[in-house]
């Protein structure tokens, strides 16, 4: 019996742990934020995701054209529901991209929103700040802030003023090359916003960087004629039962723009490597209206999570990054960007295969080694699979003189192209957002058309 009973003891010790349960993660939705995966992939970058082209109380023209009042006072809701929207997207980092007038009569670290006492951190370089941790209240997430202006250009990631207060206003309205190059020696990468104001030429002699292949702005002007039907025949009557889910608001919206098409491809079929942005441009200046969960539509929060830019930043041998780091990834390329409210893309990637090595988008890769470009079809991360599913098709496109031409498409798994021309090549990834009917209210019209959903910056064929 006691041998009996030790064995029983035995056996039940080393009787394999219980696993648990694994978590079933809660169905994405819209206005649900889900946080990257920081882990860095087999080429060592980290995907971190973030905004360029950001207003805050800086701009003239923010916070319904009253940043501040006659006294000079800043306008503290606005910056609240900045702060709030910062926090609440759950993204890595902000490029500021402020107005002259403000920008340049105010200074460091004030411009980086830094604020000691709500325990912002500052990132220092040669004792002087140049970035902010914005902390986030109950969290240990620290959103990274960046200076910059659109004023003539658009350089982002500045770490301090150009010349002296008394020059820098000129110097940030001058479209100059040797203005660029000032943006360039303060540490900053040189952009334009609002690509259908610029020339290809321009964009080609310029000394820049790079500029936009969305901006929500111009967008929202294209489709101005649905935007006046929205908000006058249901917001202003307070027919909000018939609305679509208010994240959705942009559903409504044709988010491709020829003309940003045609002057991006023509610039990189001539040979010219510029890395492209999706601009939020957002001022909370513009759509007062509240929708149905009481936020204004176009509130902080709303407009920073609607879309995203996506860097493949390269992180110190720590894990760590800072601002020199995200600006590293931009000037290279190594960006796509990413209609968030359609849902979040987990798995995407887009690499050329080269002579034995990889090359990621930004970079470039040689005939003569032999090129494979490989891309992989992302899905909605946490999308219910008992629910309907969104239509997608992920195309390869080639820069031409006038646009892009479709090279090879799939609907599903890996896209393989043996590259035999040279040039600029790009992926999008293009969606029917089915599943989304759920919350679309009695405009169901609207997630029946097709439209871009990921948006990458060029890889190229040499």
């Amino acid at each position: 019996m006691r041998h009996a009973l030790f064995l029983g003891l035995v056996l039940v010790g080393c009787s394999a742990p219980v696993k648990p349960a694994p978590v079933t993660p809660t169905p994405w939705q819209p206005g649900q934020v889900l946080v990257l995966d920081k882990q860095p992939n087999a080429r060592g970058y980290t995907e971190l995701r973030g905004l360029v082209h950001v207003h805050s109380i800086y701009s003239h023209d923010a916070c319904d054209n009253a940043p501040h009042d006659d006294a000079g006072v800043y306008n503290q809701p606005c910056l609240e529901d900045f702060r709030r929207g910062v926090c609440q997207t759950g993204d890595d980092f902000f490029f500021l991209t402020d107005h002259g007038t403000s920008f340049s009569t105010n200074e460091f670290p004030a411009v980086l929103l830094h604020d000691a006492s709500r325990g912002d951190v500052l990132v220092e370089r040669n004792g002087a700040p140049v970035a902010n941790r914005l902390a986030c209240p109950g969290t240990t997430a620290a959103p990274l802030i960046m200076a910059g202006t659109e004023t003539g250009a658009m350089p982002v990631g500045l770490e301090r003023h150009v010349g002296t207060p008394a020059t820098r206003g000129n110097t940030y309205g001058s479209l100059e090359n040797v203005a660029l190059d000032a943006f360039h020696d303060v540490g900053g990468v040189t952009l334009v916003a609002h690509t259908e104001d610029w020339t290809v030429q321009q964009l080609i002699d310029m000394h820049l960087d790079g500029f936009e292949m969305f901006n929500l702005h111009r967008n929202a002007l294209k489709n101005g004629g649905v935007a006046a039907d929205l908000i006058l025949n249901y917001v202003d009557k307070g027919l909000l039962d018939g609305l679509m889910h208010p994240d959705l608001f942009l559903a409504a919206f044709n988010l491709d723009d020829d003309t940003y098409l045609t002057t991006w491809g023509t610039v990189l079929s001539r040979g010219h490597h510029r890395v492209t942005t999706m601009g939020s441009d957002c001022h909370r200046n513009t759509f007062p209206q509240l929708l149905q969960d009481g936020e204004r539509i176009d509130s902080y929060r709303r407009m920073m999570s609607a879309f995203s830019n996506h860097l493949l930043v390269k992180p110190k041998a720590d894990g760590s990054w800072d601002d020199a780091d995200l600006k590293a990834a931009l000037k290279a390329g190594r960006n796509f960007g990413v209609f968030e409210f359609l849902g979040h893309a987990e798995g995407f990637e887009f690499v050329a295969l080269a002579g034995g090595a990889t090359r990621e988008i930004g970079e470039t890769a040689s005939l003569a080694a032999g090129v494979t470009l490989q891309a992989t079809l992302p899905k909605v991360k946490n999308l219910d699979p008992a629910g309907e599913q969104p239509v997608l098709t992920m195309n390869l496109l080639r820069a031409r003189e006038g646009g892009w031409d479709v090279v090879a498409s799939v609907t599903e798994g890996t896209l393989s192209f043996p590259a035999t021309q040279a040039g600029a090549y790009r992926v999008e990834v293009r969606m029917v957002p089915k599943h989304l009917r759920a919350f679309a209210g009695t405009r169901k019209a609207f997630f029946t058309a097709e439209r871009p959903w990921v948006m990458t910056s060029a890889l190229y064929v040499e």
